[in-house]
């Protein structure tokens, strides 16, 4: 495992009359953000200003004008979706709005992450076909299929684009395309998630259709709340302003799926529990995630419109059984590649495995964590029968698409993002595919540090920690891409108490006095950190990085901090 460098941020100072703590300022200045209409909206992010009109995208009125056509016409419509948590809450989004405006046998797939892989199939089209379907709208998938959409338009269906995936150079040549990454779109942000872009569909139908009740789409911002921080994209502009609201209705959601998930997990969530994204992103978005991971995502969507609580109990309690297989095989899979890595790829700039083996759901996973513990791009597949499938991960320095676009020639079909993609390989392609690719990493990677850096937002004093400085932090939240948690220094703490926590995996639990003997003392917890740092002992001084919490424990509330690295 690389150790990894600390390094502070440059201060920033900000003259403003705003009554905010200089250190708020601080942060807000290092995040771009430091004139005074910008600091306000972002404390207050507004939903009727900060939420833009659907219509800027040039196709959606040929979208929403096609939808309704299709319920004039009585014709069936299909969701084409996808398997991960962005595709799963686009696909039930979209759903519920289609009932809401009238639409009558509305037909959604979902394609098996193991045997159809990402995106529209030829098979796929043709079953739809067969169920009489007339026109195909896509979430979150369709950028990149140029052959399908044609195929569906040669048996006479119309197919709706939306998508947020990296835009192809040639474009499906679809009825419409809504991607706000096509400098085309106009569209004044371009990080909305797959479920964001759904929303601005159903934005433009609701438009349409009832305009008075705009407001009534709030009620949506759960399930985009939840896809949103799924997809690990920015929550900065239109993306802060749909998860800070999302939040609140996920507090109050109605969905009895999501009910009955929260209560089989014991996620605490509820009108006076509001949850914040790390919540979201560790204990909601797996277990949506885990069915598509290790069987079928279908499981994961039927619970999110389910309306029956005893069936959604039982859907739920088949998730989370996913979900738990789920973390049971990746934890043994990640075992051997690190030790694959450790042997095979300790002089390389990137990591290849593969294995007949391992579960296509679940390599993205793995292909992450392995980036992130050796700082190298990563590519894991599964060897099918006829083809190599399998996800990559990359670190900071390396665009992975881009190289992916270098290779080309070489991929059945490959797309993604700048840090994440997946992959299709024939073959006899294999050894070539990799070679290239390795050439591209050495090559970009070339005279470039790659010891990962922890960037540290400000040193603080034990004396500078109060109720006031964690209150002012919340402001911040939704915390995510772009507006990441602050990230703190404190030096020459002694360790008074040291404890191991916590089942199976091992937690470091520490009680800090700063080193001139202050009053206070400090919980610090370390998630995971209970075998890194065998030779820690009661008595030894540390500098840690830490973020800053409120921790809330039958009732009784203290401050934390949450260890991020520790240096003796």
């Amino acid at each position: 495992m690389t150790s990894k460098l600390w390094k502070i941020r440059e201060k920033t100072e900000i003259n403003t009359k705003l009554n905010f703590h200089p250190l708020i300022l601080q942060l807000l200045a290092s995040r771009g953000i430091s004139e005074e209409k910008a600091i306000e909206s972002f404390f207050n992010p507004d939903y009727t200003s900060g939420i833009f009109d659907p219509f800027i995208f040039p196709d959606m009125e040929k979208a929403a004008g096609r939808i309704f056509e299709a319920k004039e016409k009585k014709e069936k419509v299909a969701i084409f979706g996808d398997y991960d948590a962005d595709g799963v809450t686009s696909t039930a989004l979209l759903f519920e709005m289609f009932g809401k405006i009238g639409l009558k046998g509305v037909e959604t797939y979902i394609p098996d992450r193991q045997l159809e892989g990402y995106g529209m199939n030829i098979e796929a089209i043709k079953y739809l076909h067969s169920a009489g379907v007339k026109l195909i709208v896509t979430v979150d998938c369709g950028i990149t299929n140029i052959e399908e959409v044609q195929f569906a338009k040669e048996l006479g269906m119309d197919v709706i684009i939306t998508d947020h995936h990296h835009v192809p150079k040639k474009l499906p040549e679809a009825l419409a395309v809504i991607n706000p990454h096509m400098e085309s779109s106009g569209y004044p942000f371009s990080e909305l998630a797959g479920v964001g872009v759904a929303f601005k569909l159903i934005q433009a139908l609701q438009q349409k259709a009832d305009p008075k009740n705009m407001d009534q789409l709030k009620w949506f911002l759960d399930l985009v709340a939840i896809g949103t921080i799924a997809d690990c994209v920015p929550l900065v502009g239109e993306n802060r302003v749909i998860v800070k609201y999302g939040l609140v209705v996920l507090s109050k959601t109605r969905r009895v799926g999501l009910l009955e998930m929260f209560k089989v997990g014991r996620i605490l969530i509820d009108e006076n529990n509001v949850p914040d994204t790390q919540k979201v992103a560790f204990q909601i978005s797996p277990r949506i995630n885990a069915a598509g991971r290790m069987d079928h995502a279908s499981y994961s969507y039927n619970l999110m419109v389910e309306k029956n609580s005893v069936m959604a109990r039982d859907m739920a309690l088949e998730v989370e059984s996913k979900n738990q297989e789920r973390q049971k095989v990746t934890k043994e899979i990640v075992r051997e590649i690190r030790i694959i890595a450790e042997n095979s790829f300790k002089d390389k700039k990137l990591i290849f495995a593969a294995n007949e083996h391992w579960q296509v759901g679940i390599l993205g996973l793995i292909a992450g964590k392995i980036a992130d513990e050796f700082s190298k791009p990563t590519i894991i597949l599964q060897k099918q029968e006829e083809e190599y499938v399998g996800s990559l991960r990359s670190i900071p320095q390396v665009n992975i698409i881009e190289a992916l676009e270098k290779c080309s020639d070489l991929l059945i079909r490959f797309g993604g993002h700048s840090q994440a993609a997946g992959v299709r390989v024939s073959f006899e392609k294999i050894d070539a595919f990799y070679e290239r690719l390795d050439q591209i990493v050495e090559k970009e990677l070339e005279g470039k540090d790659i010891v990962p850096e922890i960037e540290i937002d400000a040193e603080i004093r034990a004396e500078d920690i109060n109720w006031d400085l964690v209150s002012e932090i919340k402001k911040l939240e939704p915390f995510g891409q772009g507006n990441g948690e602050p990230v703190f220094l404190m030096k020459d703490m002694i360790i008074e108490d040291l404890r191991i926590v916590g089942n199976g995996t091992k937690h470091l639990k520490l009680s800090l006095r700063a080193e001139n003997n202050s009053p206070k003392i400090f919980d610090a917890i370390g998630f995971g950190f209970g075998d890194k740092f065998p030779d820690l002992k009661e008595g030894n001084k540390v500098d840690i990085v830490f973020n800053l919490q409120e921790d809330e424990w039958n009732g009784n509330k203290k401050i934390q901090l949450r260890l991020v690295d520790l240096k003796i």
